[in-house]
């Protein structure tokens, strides 16, 4: 994982202390210093196209050489921007005015070019949606849209409530947007439920948290059933979340603004500058400590009252509404060790996680069990654990108020380093290892101080998932109390004391605890194997789930971890049965047979039959095998008693077009410069490349297109080459991309930068031209204006896909009868 490079601790201690002292002096001068945005506040400017407002900004690099400039830059800066110090440099936005006040100031700085470029640089729309230029991330009706979605496809698991509206709503009812919550819980499952909630993008301009927060939802929901944890989780938590906090100020930003606020035009009015930042409005110590600015034009200007604006009294409404009121007022006091619920307010950028409070350097009643918890959370991003005052105070944000108001265990997640982060670095890299922690968070909301200090239970397996009625079975897991974020402090970490499996009731509800044993005979470290053997005498047939949690020598339990059982009883049970053929020769196949998701077999490698006995209930069936076509027969009925009869013909996999460069162009359509090469080749001698003989050249978009490709009959399309990729990372890329109408529109399936010098192998799904009457592959390079590398080399490129490769007869008569087996 990566991990953030964070200012020295001193520093940012000497310069805490020069804030603290000087907070009045702050709030003066905030309201006399220009503020770092898209453009300035004079009257006209909102008639600006974007071009325009982008072209006075620069992306520059400023040195930090004092705790003095931290004060000074704080007054002024985004504090987003100041979180991300490292190395004592900060990159900041900033107009041509800005750059006269950096120099009046005596700040040494340089301008990015490169970011530069990337800001000014128009955009288009893409073909697939997504906002123009970054295909990767939803607009907001695109995420709107998901959620209704998410809706019609699981209406007794998700919800999708109106809970008020953007300011520009609140002035015409024809125009903004709705402020949406999509909830997420069994509602056949009565609760009290503990509650998850999180908020993303409250500042518009971020991009990666509304999807990172969309996606963590779409898992989620669809996991229900098929994915333990899932099914645990929305059964017996409730998850909420807004996908857009901020809709109004988010459409701004989709036009390549670098837009923070809501679109207030009350203040600062008819600029790019207008409106008020939403976090630090909050109805919590609004104001109060040198944490935001009075000014209006200032990117964080908190309003003019507390809770002022529509989007933030909803957000406050709502959670009023979904937390109990768990701590006292006194600012000192602690919520209750068993307090329940969490929540999470998604930003960008820094590479942090933060918790209460931001207004000041103490701690909160629960400072001890923010800190191992956020220690926790990070370990899945490698983000930096910190208390959220951070550099400098803020005040009259979220987090402060979940917790200051009601005692959640509130957070702020930084995402990466970016606002406009490239998408390559955001499916890669943020998306993965945030998930991860969201989904921790969520197990939490339980008793999050609790169980923040408590092992993981990780590594769970079964020596079966499938078995017959009174049979046993062997459970495993593993109990980790090391998985802490140490590099802002060391957590302690003790030894595993106990580890206990819970089937289907789990102890909340008054399970039976069932201890398993250590797999090296005791427990005495703080990473411990453990095992079990479970006997299923006395279960029912179907699906059952395996709760399994983890006990340190403190007396801390974890978050439990699930894995599903499934029994069959065979007095109660149909028979599911026939052969696997390969479909254009009859061959038997070595095949695996799956009924829903846990019922399993294999088949018969001589004949290609098997057997399979199911629980009553109705079945989606698949068959796979190696390379062949997998094939799905929907809504197989077993009935009790029952035996039925269901055969599969596979289609093989078989080559559709290959092309290993070594017999001249085949009927590509290469577009200058790109051309066939012996500078370096996958397999001897030829490879075709963007750059011959040197390096590609800036604002480069040149592409290799394949020949008219006839896939009316085939399915399940898959795309391999072979590749070797030198280009500079996030700034220039290869495309690979797809067409199933002749080149018409074309969609991206991969896409690569960075350095790959030597030669690797690629595999891609292009199952979307499957059954293209005409049918077109690409491979296409794009560069900016600066750096130029090497470029790419392809080679070895195959189509293939599942269809008759060969037709001779199907001949029944080939099949044993059932009874043979």
């Amino acid at each position: 994982m990566s991990h953030a490079v964070r200012p020295s601790r001193r520093l940012v201690a000497v310069a805490l202390l020069a804030l603290l002292a000087t907070s009045f002096t702050l709030l003066f001068r905030t309201a006399m210093t220009p503020s770092p945005v898209a453009a300035d506040a004079e009257q006209g400017a909102a008639a600006q196209t974007v071009e325009q407002i982008n072209g006075d900004i620069s992306v520059v690099r400023v040195q930090i050489d004092s705790a003095a400039q931290i004060e000074l830059l704080s007054s002024w800066a985004d504090d987003h921007e100041l979180n991300a110090i490292s190395d004592n440099e900060v990159y900041l936005e900033v107009t041509s005015q800005d750059m006269a006040w950096l120099d009046l100031n005596g700040f040494r700085y340089e301008v990015d070019q490169k970011r530069t470029e990337a800001l000014r640089t128009p955009r288009s729309p893409n073909a697939g949606g997504g906002i123009p230029g970054y295909a990767c991330y939803r607009t907001v009706e695109e995420t709107y849209t998901t959620a209704e979605n998410i809706v019609a496809a699981h209406p007794t698991l998700a919800e999708w409530i109106d809970i008020g509206d953007s300011w520009e709503k609140t002035q015409n009812p024809n125009a903004g947007y709705d402020l949406m919550v999509l909830k997420l819980t069994n509602q056949n499952i009565p609760g009290p439920k503990p509650v998850f909630f999180a908020t993303s993008s409250i500042h518009a301009r971020e991009y990666t948290p509304a999807e990172l927060l969309t996606r963590f939802a779409e898992e989620v929901v669809n996991g229900y059933g098929t994915d333990a944890d899932a099914t645990w989780l929305l059964d017996h938590h409730e998850l909420h979340f807004v996908l857009q906090a901020n809709p109004d100020g988010r459409k701004q930003a989709e036009t390549g603004l670098s837009w923070r606020k809501n679109t207030n035009n009350n203040f600062c009015s008819n600029s790019t500058n207008r409106g008020i930042d939403l976090n630090r409005n909050f109805d919590f110590q609004w104001g109060c400590c040198g944490g935001s600015s009075g000014s209006a034009c200032s990117a964080t200007f908190r309003g003019p009252s507390p809770a002022s604006e529509p989007e933030t009294q909803a957000y406050q409404a709502y959670g009023l509404s979904i937390f109990p009121d768990q701590r006292a007022d006194p600012i000192t006091a602690a919520a209750p060790l068993d307090a329940t619920g969490t929540y999470v307010d998604i930003h960008s950028y820094s590479q942090l996680v933060l918790w209460p409070w931001g207004f000041t350097a103490s701690g909160t009643g629960n400072a001890a069990a923010f800190t191992t918890l956020g220690r926790h959370l990070a370990y899945f991003n490698g983000y930096a654990p910190d208390q959220s005052v951070g550099l400098y105070p803020t005040d009259g944000t979220t987090d402060d108020f979940y917790y200051g108001k009601l005692g959640v265990a509130a957070f702020t997640f930084e995402l990466g380093t970016s606002f406009f982060q490239s998408c390559s670095v955001f499916e890669e890299t943020i998306l993965p290892d945030n998930l991860e922690a969201l989904w921790h968070l969520a197990k939490s909301a339980r008793t999050p101080y609790m169980t923040a200090g408590g092992p993981d239970a990780i590594n769970l397996a079964l020596s079966d998932i499938t078995v017959t009625l009174g049979d046993s079975v062997t459970l495993t897991a593993t109990a980790d109390d090391t998985r802490y974020e140490n590099q802002n402090g060391t957590e302690p970490t003790q030894p595993i004391a106990a580890v206990e499996y819970y089937v289907d009731t789990p102890w909340w509800n008054g399970g039976t605890a069932n201890a398993m044993s250590p797999s090296d005979g005791s427990f005495n470290t703080s990473v411990e194997g453990a095992v079990a053997t479970i006997n299923t005498a006395g279960w029912t047939g179907g699906q059952h789930l395996i709760y399994v949690r983890g006990q340190d020598s403190n007396g801390n339990w974890g978050v439990p971890t699930a894995i599903f059982l499934y029994v069959v009883d065979p007095a109660n049970a149909a028979t599911l049965q026939g052969y696997v053929r390969d479909a254009t020769t009859n061959q038997p196949l070595l095949a695996t047979v799956r009924a829903g998701v846990g019922y399993v077999t294999t088949t018969n490698p001589s004949t290609g039959f098997y057997s399979l006995l199911l629980p009553p209930g109705t079945y989606d069936v698949t068959a796979t095998a190696n390379n062949h076509a997998p094939d799905t027969v929907n809504n197989v009925v077993a009935t009790a008693g029952q035996s039925i009869e269901q055969d599969f013909f596979l289609e093989p996999f078989c080559t559709i077009f290959r092309d290993d460069v070594e017999n001249g162009n085949v009927g590509w359509s290469a577009q200058s410069p790109w051309a066939i090469t012996t500078e370096s080749a996958n397999s001897p001698t030829h490879s075709w490349t963007d750059s011959p003989g040197g390096n590609y050249g800036g604002g480069a978009d040149t592409s290799l297109t394949s020949p008219s490709l006839d896939l009316s009959d085939w399915s399940g399309v898959r795309l391999a080459f072979a590749q070797s990729c030198n280009t500079e990372a996030g700034y220039d890329f290869c495309h690979v991309e797809v067409s199933n109408d002749g080149g018409m529109s074309w969609s991206e399936i991969a896409l690569f930068d960075g350095v790959q010098p030597s030669w690797e192998q690629v595999a891609l799904d292009a199952s979307m031209l499957d059954g293209a009457a005409d049918a077109r592959i690409r491979f296409r390079l794009t560069s900016d204006g600066s750096v130029h590398r090497e470029g790419w080399y392809v080679d070895d490129v195959k189509l293939t896909g599942a269809g008759a490769c060969a037709e001779p007869p199907v001949s029944l008569s080939l099949y044993l009868p059932l009874v043979a087996r």
